[in-house]
């Protein structure tokens, strides 16, 4: 059996990614190896909270999920993120609408 766990019964994929690439976001949270990123120990310290970085890519997880690969300035870390390890940094127009972080509405 799987020990994944889903984080809620939202499909982020329903809906368009919450980033765009080249967007400048910031980690609002410590990210930590978990054993995925080549060349770190597990538990090394990958993304510190309030580094600041890039999005470079965005894939999927579990057909539920968007993955944002996020290059930060400081480590020149790559590393892949999802909407609520993230905040955005690029100021938002009124063009722009709201950004929910809880996924696309109901």
């Amino acid at each position: 059996m799987s020990n994944i766990v889903r984080d809620s019964d939202v499909i982020e994929l329903d809906g368009p990614p919450a980033f765009n690439l080249g967007e400048k976001v910031k980690a609002n949270r410590t990210v930590r190896n978990d054993g995925t990123f080549a060349g770190k120990e597990i538990g090394d310290v990958l993304a510190k909270r309030g580094e600041v970085g890039y999005v470079v890519s965005i894939g999927t997880f579990l057909q539920q999920f968007y993955v944002y690969g996020v290059e930060f300035l400081q480590t020149s870390n790559r590393v892949g993120m999802k909407c609520k390890e993230l905040d955005s940094v690029d100021a938002r127009t009124e063009f722009d609408g709201p950004l929910s972080r809880e996924g696309p509405p109901s």
